[in-house]
């Protein structure tokens, strides 16, 4: 009875040690386990963490290329394809389910790139800052040449004027008289139409130094009150004007004074008002009338 209880506790202690042995086994291979969860669960955020800060970098990147190709420099088109370069990479590190790492010196040379380009690029905006503060001041400059010049011209103009108006020959003292003619030759004055012979006109130029001097021309128009043109009925052009004359009286003009007398012969002169017009070219410079019963 006695030998039965001492192999039954010899029993119950083989199962407890094989019990505390699985046990010991089964804490291990947990323990195993956990660890290696662990391990990979530190691989997996590792490579998040890198994942991100990779991202992060190339985000930049973009930012500074898109706010530097908004500035429409000449050097756009090369900022555009580094700008394609980041975007390429980040879409491979998006697709990207491993290590990232191998990323890390495309990155970095991205980064070079970009230093070196945004440095060029900020020289050429302050050149074209330069340029652009010296053609706003040539600008400036040529705006005021403008604004003197044209009122130079316009002084000349102001003054070519007044020398042109200025240079006209005055027409004074303008005299219109009928005369009778003797077999002697002696003219007699008459206000008879009946007896006119000849009709007398004077003018006077008077002096201007300035003028222009040589031979001048007037073109003396005499109409009698029949609304007739008197004379050598000459029809003479300036542009769009046209004159019917009596005759021209031709002057040699030398800057002074000259008294101009011509005569006009005819016969069976109307009884009437006639006028009496003087032309320098097409611009009437003086006239008068006279009246024959």
């Amino acid at each position: 009875m006695e030998d039965q209880q001492n192999n039954s506790n010899s029993g119950l202690k083989i199962i407890i040690g094989v019990l505390a042995l699985l046990l010991v086994g089964s804490l291990f291979y947990i323990y195993k386990i956990s660890s290696e969860a662990k391990q990979v669960q530190t691989v997996l955020t590792t490579t998040i963490t890198e994942k991100e800060s990779v991202m992060k970098d190339l985000q930049e990147l973009k930012a500074t290329y898109d706010a530097a190709i908004a500035e429409n420099t000449s050097m756009s088109e090369e900022l555009v394809k580094e700008r394609d370069k980041v975007v390429n990479l980040m879409n491979d590190i998006n697709k990207s389910k491993g290590d990232v790492s191998k990323y890390k010196s495309e990155v970095t040379k991205l980064q070079s790139n970009m230093k070196v380009l945004m440095a060029e690029n900020e020289t050429l905006k302050k050149q074209n800052q330069t340029l652009t503060v010296q053609r706003d001041s040539t600008v400036v400059v040529l705006g005021e040449a403008k604004k003197y010049n044209e009122v130079l011209v316009g002084q000349n103009e102001d003054l070519s004027k007044t020398v042109e108006k200025g240079s006209k020959l005055t027409v004074l003292n303008m005299q219109t008289a009928a005369y009778k003619l003797r077999s002697s030759g002696k003219q007699i004055e008459t206000d008879k139409a009946s007896r006119a012979d000849v009709l007398k006109i004077s003018f006077t130029i008077a002096e201007n130094q300035i003028a222009k001097s040589g031979d001048k021309e007037y073109y003396v128009q005499v109409i009698d009150s029949k609304n007739n043109v008197l004379g050598e009925k000459q029809t003479v052009n300036f542009g769009e004007k046209t004159l019917t004359y009596s005759f021209i009286s031709k002057v040699k003009y030398e800057n002074k004074t000259v008294n101009v007398s011509e005569d006009l012969q005819g016969k069976d002169f109307a009884k009437g008002t006639y006028f009496v017009n003087v032309f320098d070219k097409s611009e009437l410079v003086s006239k008068t009338s006279f009246t024959l019963k």
